[in-house]
């Protein structure tokens, strides 16, 4: 199964990045997945239903202990092209 997962994190802080936002972009960045589009507003990554599901637990955890207090997420089953 391949999923898509969309998520923010806040607070927002247009004028740099918070520590919360770039734990979650070196997460993301790092776990292994398709299609990573980080934005200051959304980011959504694809890949394996495992990978995908491994890095939200990791996405929670340390953007939570890194100042987060909120994060939103959606998690989307998607078509596998391959």
């Amino acid at each position: 199964m391949r999923l898509r997962v969309e998520f923010t994190t806040e607070p927002f802080d247009l004028d740099e990045a918070p520590p919360h936002a770039l734990v979650a972009r070196e997460v993301i960045s790092s776990a292994q997945l398709d299609a990573v589009d980080v934005g200051p507003f959304g980011n959504t990554a694809e890949g394996g239903a495992d990978q995908v599901l491994g890095a939200v637990g990791a996405l929670l955890r340390e953007t939570l202990a890194s100042g987060a207090t909120r994060v939103s997420l959606q998690v989307n089953v998607v078509e596998d092209d391959r």
